[in-house]
């Protein structure tokens, strides 16, 4: 079997099309931001808290409507909201342990 090098080989060359915001993108495209550090990750954080928030009152309003009505809702789907939920809070409860810790650190550092 012969091996081809990068110069050898031919091919066509085919743009990918982004069908999702999480893909990657153009990185040779630059992104202006006139948020200060700050202000960005306080935005981050606070929708990070919002997204949580709602985790949590998706999980109630199922379990809610499961206590109501057992056979509207699959017992998985509350078992699931459930589990986002817990996973969202203990990640924002790491998150904020961190941040805590880093900022008592830096205090030290005085």
């Amino acid at each position: 079997m012969k091996i081809l090098s990068d110069t050898q080989a031919n091919g066509d060359i085919i743009n990918l099309k982004v069908s999702r915001k999480n893909h990657i993108t153009d990185f040779s495209k630059k992104i202006v931001n006139n948020d200060s550090p700050a202000e960005s990750f306080s935005k981050m954080f606070a929708e990070a808290l919002n997204t949580t928030n709602n985790l949590e009152l998706d999980a109630n309003d199922i379990a809610n409507q499961m206590a109501i009505n057992p056979d509207s809702v699959n017992i998985h789907d509350v078992q699931i909201a459930s589990e986002k939920a817990e996973m969202g809070i203990l990640l924002t409860k790491g998150i904020i342990d961190r941040v805590i810790r880093s900022y008592r650190e830096l205090m030290n550092l005085r």
